[in-house]
């Protein structure tokens, strides 16, 4: 049963199963039960709905990498493919995933917008572009979705940035709101049909998102018809009364949340009606419908799209992804028979995803040094550390082998669980057998480390609370460690902190401990335990670690340096003050680059950094956060095997250069005061020249663009591979307002993306391609009116290769 009779069908056993509830149940049902689920209601036949966090993989309910998970490349390498069709792949892989955890609603995708470079958790949303975002975020949504499981597009709207994010006062002009914020979702609402959205921490123009009845209610479900659940950000709600009527159906997590017993006594004393209540029940339970746990609804899926090799494609999404932004002397691919000195610490311990929610855990992480040392002759490549960017302790994982051992006051060991990673994120689920919240006096992290380095290694502790931390025998620390600010989630994102220097000889085993006391407050059921014992190894004097490095490019064809941000500088929770490059990492790339002039720098970063080096070197190429089969991609694209396939989501420029860079409230509120403009936008209005413009990318073959014509609203563009070998393009079509008419009416950007496809070509073959232009393309928003208004006049279509780089144009009027 498919299409509007299934549709029926599933209405009719919501409306059957609503009749059966109390006013008990339906409030239980809007609220969390813990962190990931709802409750199950037997009696109607309704299984306990289970979330789960995106969006480069799904992590289910365990935080563990006893349970691995595929990892997918950040949302801004998949963006960068410029390919909905791959977004789609990615997003049916993904619902494989949830399906094999048990998870029915993903918690993705992130269609928030690039408005400023500093944004800390960019690399998790796709683009600053609406247009390119909603086109890909559509992709993924359908992909997911086709395998029968839910999607939450969040963060419903203007959750743009990280600092004060769960008191922050977006405001925003009706016009901006419209054309680049709402933009993604509402396509995505048109081309998806999501099941779910998400509602934000933050207000807009006044208004707490999880009770903005006019964007949710007005907006999103009346005037877009969307018929999925709305699922508050995790501690988002604040209010009952005001959430439910501004159109909040899910509070999440539980069990303490504003619905469930708030909500039935608000009922019961007159301060919201049952109807109201009725119709967030009703969306849930057409939501459990949808994917299949409510008796008497067929799933939307019966059968789930044919399986997909997740390594193969998180491969094939990485090398699709990377942008050659430079390459000078055609430095790559290296020549065959090449000697390479590889230097960088991100080389050998690959970061491979971003931090916070969007953390999954691989079976397997292949960095590039493990990419090249398979994909290159024997003896032909050396390694060099280089420069550290990782100033800060990170996770005891390399070399680490550890244990968690669970006890009662009396010191009794209750029972013992793994402890990979020396990374503790455990709810009730979590607990190990034989463990329940109620007897959990301390949880202790033992075991042995080995290092790998003979020296000073570093031990801390990320966490709050009273913590005991031993190595080798020695106690180094037996406090209590408290948050440096206010924040509900700084056990979760607030970084470790050092409290033990000890010497230690490579490959020579220590006992190590690291032991807390679980305290649950008392006003509260919550249940968490968050914590971990981090590690830092010695470190060794930058000058010499540089100096090693020249030295090993010195004597090689060619050196290939990665370069990264970190976990501290790319992160869900806080935003970034600059776009540096931590650490000595420009110092080294100058090095490097002095020794041999054949110098080629993979960037591994989610979002755009300065690159003060960029003219002294051959090749950059960007591989954003590149998944857990990174280096094997990078190994591909490298050595020629394929061709790197990506092309510019966002603007990269200077900090100095950025037109918009304010994320920083003042007194509660943050001001979208550039309008309209932000992005390549506001480069083009400011008349200043990014360092890479939105779009740009290089490829292993030339291109010649030969025409550009318009049938009604298809642009069709002929283009001929001029180089010696296949490759792929990415043809993008550009609006520009021309003639004296554009001049009278409303403000608009230069130019805006209008449209784009990729085309693949031999040597010498010659390809057309057609684009087709949305209405919405020759619209802006009336704030008069309160609607869409068509403006004629003359328009520029430029078709090419970037946003700067525009090959064919062609003039139409509307």
């Amino acid at each position: 049963m498919t299409g509007e009779t299934g549709d029926q069908a599933r209405e009719q056993a919501v409306e059957a199963a609503l009749a059966r509830l109390t006013l008990d149940d339906k409030a239980r049902l809007l609220a969390g039960q813990d962190r990931w689920t709802l409750p199950a209601l037997p009696k109607i036949g309704l299984a306990s709905l289970v979330m789960s966090d995106g969006p480069i993989g799904v992590r289910g309910v365990r935080w563990t990498a006893d349970d691995p998970s595929v990892a997918l490349p950040s949302p801004t390498a998949l963006a960068a493919t410029w390919d909905p069709e791959l977004a789609h792949r990615a997003g049916v892989l993904l619902a494989q995933e949830a399906r094999r955890k048990g998870v029915h609603v993903l918690l993705a995708p992130t269609v928030n917008l690039h408005r400023s470079p500093l944004g800390g958790r960019h690399f998790e949303a796709y683009s600053e572009d609406p247009y390119l975002t909603g086109r890909i975020g559509t992709g993924y949504v359908a992909g997911v979705q086709s395998g029968g499981i839910g999607t939450t597009v969040k963060h419903f709207v203007a959750n743009d940035a990280e600092t004060d994010r769960f008191t922050v006062d977006n405001l925003v002009d009706a016009r901006a709101l419209r054309e680049l914020y709402l933009a993604p979702f509402e396509a995505i609402v048109a081309g998806a049909r999501p099941w779910g959205i998400m509602t934000a921490y933050n207000s807009v123009n006044g208004t707490t998102m999880t009770e903005h009845a006019p964007l949710v209610n007005g907006v999103l479900r009346g005037e877009w018809g969307f018929d999925g659940i709305n699922v508050s950000d995790w501690s988002a709600a604040r209010d009952t009364v005001a959430a439910l009527e501004g159109g909040l159906d899910i509070a999440m997590p539980g069990p303490d949340t504003v619905y469930g017993e708030a909500l039935a006594r608000a009922v019961r004393d007159g301060r919201v009606e049952e109807a109201t209540l009725d119709a967030a029940v009703r969306n849930v339970l057409r939501l459990a419908a949808r994917v299949g746990i409510l008796d008497g609804a067929e799933p939307v899926v019966a059968e789930p799209p044919a399986h997909l090799d997740g390594r193969a494609l998180a491969h094939e999404i990485a090398r699709r992804s990377f942008v050659l932004v430079r390459n000078e002397g055609a430095a790559l691919p290296l020549r065959p028979g090449a000697t390479v000195a590889l230097i960088g610490a991100a080389a050998r311990d690959a970061r491979v995803l971003g931090g916070g929610s969007a953390t999954v855990f691989p079976d397997r992480i292949v960095s590039p040094l493990d990419g090249l040392t398979a994909a290159l002759p024997e003896g032909a490549l050396t390694y060099a550390l280089g420069a550290d960017p990782n100033e800060e302790l990170s996770l005891a994982d390399r070399g680490f082998t550890l244990r968690a051992l669970c006890r009662d006051a009396a010191g009794t060991v209750l029972g013992t669980g793994s402890a990979p990673g020396g990374d503790i994120k455990w709810t009730d689920v979590d607990l190990p057998e034989g463990v329940t919240h109620d007897n959990l006096h301390s949880v202790e992290l033992a075991g042995t480390f080995t290092p790998r380095e003979s020296g000073t290694h570093t031990f801390g502790i990320k966490g709050l609370g009273a913590f005991t931390l031993a190595v080798a025998g020695t106690t180094y620390f037996d406090g209590v460690q408290s948050a440096a600010k206010n924040d509900p989630f700084a056990a979760f994102f607030g970084a470790p902190e050092p409290h033990a220097q000890v010497e230690l000889t490579a490959d020579e085993s220590v006992e190590v401990s690291l032991t807390h006391v679980v305290v649950t407050p008392e006003d509260t059921t919550a249940t968490s335990i968050l914590f971990a014992l981090a590690h830092q190894e010695p470190r060794r004097d930058p000058d010499e670690l540089i100096a090693e490095a020249a030295e090993a490019a010195r004597g090689a064809d060619t050196a290939v340096v990665v370069v990264a941000t970190t976990d501290r500088v790319e992160s869900e929770g806080f935003d970034r003050t600059d776009l540096r490059l931590p650490g000595r990492q420009d110092d080294l790339v100058r090095a490097v680059a002095a020794a041999n002039p054949n110098t080629v720098v993979v960037v591994n970063s989610g979002s755009p950094v300065e690159l003060p080096w960029r003219e002294e070197v051959a090749a950059v190429l960007l591989s954003w956060f590149p998944g857990q089969e990174g280096g094997a991609a990078l190994a591909d694209v490298l050595t020629g095997a394929e061709e790197p396939g990506g092309r510019l989501p966002t603007t990269w420029g200077s900090l100095a250069d950025a037109p918009v860079t304010q994320v920083v409230p003042e007194n509660g509120q943050l001001a979208y005061s550039e309008g309209v403009f932000i992005g390549y936008r506001a480069w083009e209005k400011a008349g200043r020249t990014p360092v890479y413009a939105f779009g740009h990318g290089l490829g292993y073959t030339d291109w010649a663009y030969e025409s550009v014509a318009v049938e009604g609203a298809t642009v069709r563009v002929r283009l001929r591979n001029t180089g010696e070998r296949a490759g792929h393009e990415i043809v993008q079509v550009y609006l520009a307002p021309a003639g004296p008419e554009a001049a009278g009416g409303p403000e608009r950007p230069a130019r805006w993306l209008a449209g784009f496809a990729g085309v693949s070509a031999g040597p010498g073959e010659t390809v057309e391609v057609a684009v087709t232009l949305p209405a919405r393309a020759f619209e802006v928003w009336d704030e008069t009116s309160g609607g869409w208004a068509r403006v004629k006049g003359s328009y520029e279509i430029a078709a090419g290769r970037s946003i700067v780089d525009r090959r064919v144009t062609t003039a139409i009027t509307v």
